[in-house]
Formats: C-alpha cells, sequence, structure tokens
C-alpha cells in the first residue's frame, strides 16, 4: 500500500504543504478529545500524533516538511518565553526576589549535577551527550505548571514562588544550555578546551538579552492606546518574529531575550492584555511545533545503543534520566527552601511541582540535535521527547497534588494562604 506521505511528495508545493498542515492540525486536535477523557494533557496528545504520523508509524506526513519546519522550535520557544516574561514583575519580585533566586540555583544544579554524575561518571557516555542532556534537565514546563494553577485558581506564597522559580528556572536553563552546547561542540570536533569556548556562549546570551530589553522598550512605544487589538497583535508578533530572526542569524537561542522582552514590557506597562491576546494566538503554532517533535521522533533507537550513549541502550538512559532528574529536582528545592527560609509547606511540596518537563527542554533538545547533528543529535531529542511523554503523564497531577497538600487552594476552587 502506498504511504500518504508518498502522495503528497508527488504533489506541488503549496498542495503538500497546505495538507500536512491541516492533516497535523486536524489531527493533533482529535488526540486532544481522546486525552482529555483519560485527562491527560494536550502536549501528550500533540507528540503522540506526531508520532503516529510520523516516518517510523504511519508515514502520513512527507519527510521534506518535516525538515521544513525547522524554524519551528525557534519560534515556539519565542511564544514560551515571551509568556514567561509577565512573571518577572518587580512588584512581586520585591517580596520573594532573594528566595527564588536561591530555590532556583539549588533545584537546578543538584538535577543538572545529578544526571551528569549518571551519565558521565556512572554510564560512561559520550561528554558531548551528558553535558547538553544535563544542561537539558534544569528545564520545567511552564505552560503545564500555569495550566494547572488556572484550573484550580490556586493563590498564596506557594504559587508566587512556584511561577517565579518556573519562569526563571527557564533562563537558568538556557545559560546552562549555551554553555553545555559549547563544550559539546568543542568535544566533538577535537578541539582545545578553553575558557572563551564557554564564556563566549554566555557573552551572546547577555548581548541577546541586553537586545531583548531595547525590543521590550520597542513594543512598549508601539503600543499606544489609539491601537485596535488587531494591530497590537500584528505588532507583537513582527518583533517577535524580527528578534527570532536575528537570534538565528547569529546561531543564538531566542529563549532568554524573548523572556527580557515580556518582562520589560510588563514592567513598563502592566498590560497583561497583550500576553492574553498572544496566548489564545498562539495554540495552533504550539501543537504544530510538538506535533513537529513527535515527527521526528523514532521509537526503535529506545530499544538499541546509539551514538551519544555507547553501548546503553536508550531506554535504560531515559528511564533513569526520568528517574534521577525528579529526585535531583526535590532535593534541590527541598534544600534550597530550607537555605531560603521559604513556609514549611513550600519547602516540603516545591519540588512536586517542578515535576513537568516539555515545551523549552523539547525546543532546546531541538537545537540541540540541529548543532551536534547525526547519532548524537538524534539520541538526545529522542531521550526529551520520550521522557517528556512520561513526564507530561504525571506532572500536572503531581503539580495539583503540591498545591492542594500546601493549601493554595481547596476542592471548591478558593484559595487560602500558606501556613508556616
Amino acid at each position: 500500500m502506498v504511504p500518504v506521505s508518498a502522495i503528497l511528495e508527488a504533489q506541488s508545493d503549496v498542495v503538500r504543504v497546505t495538507m500536512s498542515v491541516a492533516i497535523m492540525l486536524l489531527c493533533g486536535f482529535a488526540m486532544t478529545r481522546l486525552t482529555k477523557l483519560l485527562k491527560l494533557p494536550n502536549v501528550t496528545a500533540y507528540i503522540v500524533t506526531g508520532i503516529l504520523l510520523g516516518p517510523y508509524c504511519l508515514r502520513v506526513i512527507p519527510q521534506s516538511i518535516v525538515d521544513g519546519m525547522d524554524f519551528l522550535p525557534d519560534v515556539a520557544l519565542a511564544f514560551i518565553a515571551f509568556s514567561a516574561g509577565e512573571y518577572f514583575e518587580l512588584s512581586t519580585l520585591r517580596k520573594n526576589g532573594k528566595k527564588v533566586v536561591i530555590v532556583t540555583l539549588f533545584e537546578s544544579v543538584t538535577a543538572a549535577a545529578l544526571i551528569f554524575f549518571l551519565t558521565y561518571g556512572i554510564l560512561h557516555l559520550d561528554l558531548a551527550f551528558a553535558v547538553v542532556l544535563s544542561a537539558l534537565a534544569t528545564a520545567t514546563a511552564p505552560a503545564s505548571t500555569i495550566m494547572t494553577i488556572r484550573q484550580t485558581r490556586a493563590k498564596g506564597e506557594f504559587v508566587d514562588i512556584l511561577l517565579q522559580v518556573v519562569a526563571l528556572d527557564d533562563a537558568v536553563g538556557l545559560l546552562a544550555y549555551s554553555t553545555a552546547i559549547a563544550v559539546a561542540v568543542a568535544s566533538i570536533s577535537g578541539k582545545t578546551f578553553s575558557a572563551a569556548a564557554v564564556l563566549m556562549p554566555v557573552l551572546y546570551n547577555a548581548i541577546a538579552a541586553m537586545a531583548g530589553i531595547l525590543f521590550g522598550g520597542i513594543l512598549k512605544r508601539l503600543m499606544t492606546d489609539s491601537r485596535t487589538r488587531d494591530n497590537r497583535l500584528i505588532i507583537a508578533i513582527a518583533l517577535l518574529f524580527v528578534y527570532c530572526g536575528a537570534c538565528a542569524l547569529l546561531d543564538i537561542s531566542p529563549l532568554l531575550g524573548c523572556m527580557v522582552i515580556g518582562a520589560v514590557y510588563i514592567n513598563r506597562t502592566g498590560d497583561h492584555k497583550l500576553f492574553k491576546q498572544l496566548s489564545r494566538f498562539s495554540p495552533p503554532v504550539l501543537l504544530l511545533f510538538f506535533v513537529r517533535s513527535g515527527l521526528v521522533f523514532d521509537l526503535s533507537l529506545l530499544m538499541r545503543p546509539s551514538a551519544g550513549a555507547g553501548a546503553t541502550p536508550l531506554l535504560t538512559v531515559g528511564i533513569l534520566y526520568f528517574v534521577i532528574r525528579i529526585a535531583g529536582k526535590y532535593i534541590g528545592a527541598y534544600a534550597g527552601c530550607r537555605i531560603a527560609g521559604t513556609s514549611v509547606k513550600t519547602r516540603n511540596y516545591l519540588g512536586l511541582a517542578l515535576i513537568p518537563q516539555a515545551g523549552v527542554a523539547i525546543g532546546l533538545a531541538a537545537l540541540g540535535a540541529r548543532t551536534l547533528g547525526g547519532g548524537t543529535g538524534k539520541a538526545l531529542e529522542t531521550i526529551i521527547l520520550s521522557s517528556s511523554v512520561l513526564y507530561e503523564l504525571i506532572g500536572p497531577g503531581c503539580a495539583k497534588l503540591a498545591l492542594s497538600l500546601s493549601g493554595s487552594f481547596r476542592d471548591g476552587g478558593s484559595s487560602q494562604a500558606n501556613g508556616k
């Protein structure tokens, strides 16, 4: 039987692209109807849809379309990061800023250190693979956490710290990824390792962050009271795309800069309406991004050794990564909260709410796979995608449990303050 992808491949560019995008959108939506019944998040539905439509299963989407959507990780990260910037309001940061920084550093570094010890110290995997996977372990999933908070209408100290930790988590993750990818590239190319190889990516991201401040100011100036809702949306998306294009030109991730743009805009305007407007526009883009992530997922790789993982099957690496990252997040959050002097409930349950991992990690894994290339890049993306599915299965439930145990909401939807 001739696969659908072969039929589409024989058509004109217009037919191939429009039909493929339509199939991805419709099938992604249809899958959410099933996952909704199972009380699973939409991200899981989208990734599973991509796996089913991909070249390793039903072969519906042509490979040329998958390759042509290589830009989606950058665009998706831009929307995710800009939305995360909304939670960096100075008025809120002044209340918990020191605590948030301490907690974030502890839980991020602990997770990364344990994963590096596991992959490089115990399993003896390639340095390039181990260091990038460790950096990706720091990232969490803002979308899952925010969705759970909105559904439960949770409020209080626990929620404030959680939102800021999740947002700052991804900034730390980006810096860790930028450093790790420099070390990985130097390791693969055989170049002599130097401090400059690590410091230069950090410098580039610092410059990108400063450019984000400039773009945030420009966005504020362009969002006058006379602008219509449609024009506000057009201007915001255009600026984000210009920024993403400039970052791609310089081979820099747009994540940190877009987060800065969002933070600058919310602090200078207090305008939450733009963020809500973008959150209504972005779902189709994020759907395509996650479906495309599933399209490149090769399930068979999990069952055999791969470049970067040496003789260890990726399934073993994936399971250990899944478990050890959870342990690292919980232990690090507990220790950080204890040092920062948070409430007992925040200290005991914050780690549970940091389990989800999807958008940012998948986006950075896609960028890492593109940079590293070959079997190492493929193995990296496979581990993150497979573990993200598991994280998204249990993550929202753990986050809701943490919110409940911390006293941030009652079953009826009303909230209560955290106790000491």
